[in-house]
C-alpha cells in the first residue's frame, strides 16, 4: 500500500510526492503536503508534575511511590532517575533503574 494520499481532485491513487507538494500523475491536480505523524510526534513537549519541559538525558525524581505491572516491586518516591528518553505514547518516558527497564508518565515525575 502506498503511503502517498489518493487525490482529492479525482481521487485516483496515482499520486507522487514533488518537492513540498504532492501531484495527481492523472489529473495533474497539485497540493502541499502536510506534516506527517513523525513530526508531530517529535514535536510534542513533554513537561513534568510542575510544567518544566523534559528532553532525552534529562535526570528526574519520582513524586509518588508507583507500583511495577504484574510484579510485586515498588517504586519509592524520591528516587533519581538519570538519562531519561523521550518515546511517543502514554508513557512517555523510557528508563532504565535497578530493578530494570521501566516506562513512565511524566506526570509523576519532576526534573533534577
Amino acid at each position: 500500500m502506498s503511503t502517498t494520499p489518493a487525490c482529492p481532485q479525482c481521487t485516483l491513487e496515482n499520486t507522487y510526492p514533488d518537492g513540498s507538494n504532492f501531484v495527481c500523475a492523472d489529473c495533474g491536480f497539485e497540493w502541499p503536503q502536510t506534516a506527517t505523524a513523525e513530526d508531530d510526534e517529535d514535536s510534542a513537549v513533554v513537561k513534568d508534575s510542575n510544567g518544566q519541559v523534559l528532553q532525552d538525558g534529562d535526570a528526574v525524581v519520582l513524586i509518588k511511590d508507583l507500583k511495577v505491572k504484574g510484579s510485586s516491586t515498588v517504586l519509592k518516591q524520591g528516587t533519581k532517575v538519570k538519562s531519561i528518553r523521550l518515546v511517543g505514547g502514554d508513557h512517555e518516558v523510557d528508563c532504565k533503574m535497578d530493578g530494570g527497564s521501566f516506562m513512565l508518565k511524566a506526570c509523576y515525575l519532576k526534573k533534577a
